[in-house]
Protein backbone atom coordinates (compact mmCIF):
# COMPACT_ATOMS: atom_id res chain seq x y z
CA UNK A 1 0.00 0.00 0.00
CA UNK A 2 2.67 2.15 0.44
CA UNK A 3 4.13 1.66 -2.69
CA UNK A 4 1.16 2.64 -4.57
CA UNK A 5 0.78 5.97 -1.77
CA UNK A 6 4.69 6.76 -2.85
CA UNK A 7 4.42 6.49 -6.66
CA UNK A 8 0.83 7.77 -7.25
CA UNK A 9 2.11 10.02 -9.67
CA UNK A 10 4.13 7.77 -11.46
CA UNK A 11 1.28 5.65 -11.51
CA UNK A 12 -1.53 7.83 -12.47
CA UNK A 13 0.67 9.31 -15.52
CA UNK A 14 1.03 5.86 -17.18
CA UNK A 15 -2.20 4.84 -16.57
CA UNK A 16 -3.32 8.25 -18.37
CA UNK A 17 -1.04 7.86 -21.27
CA UNK A 18 -1.76 3.81 -21.60
CA UNK A 19 -5.35 4.84 -21.82
CA UNK A 20 -5.01 7.31 -24.39
CA UNK A 21 -3.37 5.07 -26.17
CA UNK A 22 -5.53 2.35 -26.17
CA UNK A 23 -8.54 5.06 -27.10
CA UNK A 24 -7.14 6.34 -29.92
CA UNK A 25 -5.32 2.80 -31.32
CA UNK A 26 -9.16 1.15 -31.22
CA UNK A 27 -10.49 4.44 -32.43
CA UNK A 28 -7.88 4.40 -35.64
CA UNK A 29 -8.58 0.49 -35.94
CA UNK A 30 -11.96 0.71 -36.35
CA UNK A 31 -12.52 4.01 -38.25
CA UNK A 32 -14.04 2.69 -41.70
CA UNK A 33 -11.55 2.48 -44.62
CA UNK A 34 -11.97 4.86 -47.56
CA UNK A 35 -12.55 3.23 -50.50
CA UNK A 36 -12.52 -0.99 -51.19
CA UNK A 37 -9.59 -2.78 -50.83
CA UNK A 38 -7.86 -5.01 -53.10
CA UNK A 39 -9.24 -8.29 -51.60
CA UNK A 40 -12.52 -6.56 -51.41
CA UNK A 41 -12.83 -5.65 -54.96
CA UNK A 42 -11.67 -9.52 -55.81
CA UNK A 43 -14.55 -10.51 -53.95
CA UNK A 44 -16.90 -8.85 -55.47
CA UNK A 45 -15.24 -9.58 -58.97
CA UNK A 46 -15.24 -13.50 -58.11
CA UNK A 47 -19.17 -13.07 -57.21
CA UNK A 48 -20.21 -11.34 -59.92
CA UNK A 49 -18.47 -13.97 -62.22
CA UNK A 50 -19.75 -16.88 -60.17
CA UNK A 51 -23.48 -15.23 -60.63
CA UNK A 52 -22.89 -14.99 -64.62
CA UNK A 53 -21.75 -18.40 -64.57
CA UNK A 54 -25.06 -19.44 -62.65
CA UNK A 55 -27.25 -17.34 -64.89
CA UNK A 56 -28.23 -14.83 -62.89
CA UNK A 57 -27.65 -11.05 -63.19
CA UNK A 58 -25.08 -9.03 -61.57
CA UNK A 59 -27.73 -6.74 -59.05
CA UNK A 60 -28.62 -10.00 -57.88
CA UNK A 61 -25.77 -11.21 -57.08
CA UNK A 62 -24.23 -8.13 -55.06
CA UNK A 63 -27.29 -7.82 -52.80
CA UNK A 64 -26.46 -7.98 -48.89
CA UNK A 65 -28.28 -11.27 -47.68
CA UNK A 66 -27.71 -9.99 -43.54
CA UNK A 67 -30.96 -10.26 -41.77
CA UNK A 68 -32.37 -7.28 -39.84
CA UNK A 69 -31.38 -8.89 -36.64
CA UNK A 70 -27.42 -8.99 -37.90
CA UNK A 71 -27.60 -5.52 -38.76
CA UNK A 72 -28.87 -4.41 -35.16
CA UNK A 73 -26.42 -5.94 -34.08
CA UNK A 74 -23.65 -4.44 -36.21
CA UNK A 75 -24.77 -1.16 -35.10
CA UNK A 76 -24.83 -1.96 -31.77
CA UNK A 77 -21.37 -3.29 -31.85
CA UNK A 78 -19.98 -0.26 -33.61
CA UNK A 79 -21.59 2.04 -31.19
CA UNK A 80 -20.05 0.07 -28.19
CA UNK A 81 -16.88 0.30 -29.68
CA UNK A 82 -17.78 4.01 -30.11
CA UNK A 83 -18.37 4.48 -26.43
CA UNK A 84 -15.42 2.50 -25.48
CA UNK A 85 -12.81 4.57 -27.13
CA UNK A 86 -14.33 7.99 -25.86
CA UNK A 87 -14.63 6.45 -22.16
CA UNK A 88 -10.74 5.26 -22.31
CA UNK A 89 -9.55 8.66 -23.84
CA UNK A 90 -11.67 10.32 -21.22
CA UNK A 91 -10.54 8.06 -18.27
CA UNK A 92 -6.83 8.99 -19.97
CA UNK A 93 -7.21 12.56 -19.89
CA UNK A 94 -8.67 12.35 -16.30
CA UNK A 95 -5.46 10.47 -15.23
CA UNK A 96 -2.90 12.78 -16.62
CA UNK A 97 -4.57 15.77 -15.14
CA UNK A 98 -5.06 14.43 -11.77
CA UNK A 99 -1.54 13.41 -11.99
CA UNK A 100 -0.56 17.11 -12.57
CA UNK A 101 -2.90 19.12 -10.38
CA UNK A 102 -0.72 20.46 -7.23
CA UNK A 103 -1.58 18.73 -3.84
CA UNK A 104 -1.71 20.29 -0.68
CA UNK A 105 0.96 19.61 1.75
CA UNK A 106 -0.14 18.22 5.27
CA UNK A 107 1.45 19.17 7.85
Amino acid sequence: MEFFIKNKIVILRTLGAMMLIVGFSVHFWTVPKEGLSANAKAAANVARMEARAAGKSGQAASKKSDSKYLEEFKNIQAKQLEYLTIFAMLFGVGFLGYSFMPKKEEA
